[in-house]
């Protein structure tokens, strides 16, 4: 038999083992924005650290950071070959609110060959996937065809606070012909895809004061300003009626989309009613001049994530609040950049300020956008991988979400960074009942040995 098919056996056969595994991983309750579980973050570095180790891997190590452990191993015997770095994530989200969970999230189940449980999609079930490839090629062949080495990290949920600095300290080590991640989607069910961009992030809050304390609306009512009024007022100045943001200089930098990939987009065959029933709308709205799939991957946003002030329980209260604030993130593409934009927001907000009125801008993490060329030829093999096991052609496609550390990759590292997901975007990642295909485990298990093994015979770039 050929390697592939030695490593298909082993899948196959070892298959109700590695779920059992798997299980056991997703029970952990690593939930890194969680202070009262921080030991269940070492908990899970150490877990992950075990099955490294029992995979053949080398050197498995955690490091302590000033937040949660970063695990890292190696297996660097493949001399001559290409070094690829695999990054993963074994952080989830809280649960909340638990009520609306079938099973418990952290007691996984296996139902119509679905696995249930926070972190199945996102991202320790494909981190575990990517540990299981690497545990049967060495079972199966003694050896890997690359050499591969794993950064594996416990905050990608909290914005990755002290992964920059981790590998900025560590990049010689780190250093890699291609860095590989799964932690993104299939564009849809049986549709591989290759992201070859991702969206920044950044954001503040604003919190408005207008009194020293909540006033009675029968005395103050008409002659002082009322908090949540300013506030409504700023929020709303940032978007016209069009959908354009308002913020002066926000698309100075944005590059514009190519026909090319105008083209791809379009072949795609985005259905707007299966979105539609998808996020639960009766319409479809963004920014005005371009498609649904150029606005949610292409084109930056403001959102406005949470607005808070004033009273809101049963029955009338009568005062005018003295405090309202809002959080509003952006979602960035490449050429914005994060720093720039916090300060646009700024001057934004200061404009329309009534005198007066305190007003207090906090800021939050900041993650760059990233792109690659997808005609890179460690990109275009991740697309060859996928073909033999998916039916369809792979998509070369944009992100509309956020990896802040991709771009850390790419310009400490300056390695080509390769996103190859196997979750869905209908699998709740984030959500109550958060679950994982396992036809797209089994697959993923033999798309990326296929991956590793054709790189092995690609010149060294």
């Amino acid at each position: 038999m050929t390697q592939l098919e030695n490593l298909n056996q082993y899948f196959t056969e070892n298959r109700e083992r590695h779920l059992d595994e798997m299980k056991a991983f997703l029970a952990i309750p690593s939930i890194s924005s969680l202070s009262e579980h921080k030991d269940d973050m070492y908990k899970a570095a150490n877990h992950l650290s075990d099955l490294l180790t029992a995979a053949g891997m080398e050197n498995a190590t955690i490091h302590d950071t000033a937040g949660h452990p970063v695990v890292t191993a190696d297996w660097l015997h493949a001399e001559g070959a290409p070094t690829v770095l695999v990054y993963g994530h074994y952080d989830v989200q809280p649960v909340d609110p638990v009520e609306l969970w079938d099973s418990m999230p952290f007691e996984p189940e296996i139902r119509d060959n679905i696995m249930y449980a926070r972190g199945s999609s996102d991202d320790k079930g494909q981190v575990f996937m990517h540990v299981k490839v690497l545990e049967a090629m060495l079972a199966s062949d003694e050896k890997l065809p690359v050499n591969v080495k794993v950064i594996f990290e416990g905050e990608e949920e909290i914005g990755s606070v002290h992964l920059d600095q981790f590998i900025a300290d560590h990049k010689d080590y780190l250093k890699a012909d291609v860095v590989l991640i799964s932690d993104t989607s299939l564009y849809a069910p049986g549709k591989p895809a290759v992201v070859y961009s991702l969206r920044g992030l950044t954001g503040i809050q604003i919190d408005v004061r207008t009194a020293k304390g909540d006033l009675h609306s029968g005395m103050y009512g008409g002659g002082v300003h009322n908090s949540i009024h300013v506030l409504a007022d700023i929020l709303a100045s940032f978007h016209d009626e069009n959908g354009h943001i308002a913020v002066e200089g926000f698309y100075d930098n944005v590059l514009p989309i190519s026909d090319d990939e105008r083209a791809a987009y379009a072949e795609l065959g985005f259905d707007a009613e299966q979105m539609k029933e998808e996020a639960g709308v009766k319409t479809l709205f963004g920014e005005e001049g371009f498609s649904y799939l150029e606005q949610t991957w292409a084109r930056p946003t403001l959102e406005i994530n949470g607005v808070f002030g004033g009273f809101s329980g049963e029955g009338v209260k009568t005062v005018l609040p003295a405090q309202a604030g809002a959080k509003i993130t952006c979602r960035l593409v490449p050429n914005q950049d994060p720093h720039e934009i916090v300060a646009l927001l700024r001057a934004h907000v200061a404009k329309h300020q009534p005198e007066g009125v305190d007003i207090e801008i906090t800021e939050f993490d900041k993650g760059k956008p990233f792109i690659a060329p997808f005609d890179h030829p460690y990109v275009q093999a991740a697309g060859h991988s996928y073909e033999t096991q998916y039916d369809q052609k792979t998509a070369f496609i944009r992100s509309g979400g956020s990896i802040p550390i991709v771009s850390t990759f790419d310009e400490i590292l300056a390695a080509p960074v390769i996103m190859m997901g196997f979750a869905l975007s209908t699998e709740n990642f984030h959500a109550p009942n958060e679950h994982f295909h396992l036809e797209n485990f089994d697959k993923g298990l033999r798309v990326v040995s296929d991956y590793l093994t054709e790189i092995a015979s690609i010149e060294k770039i």
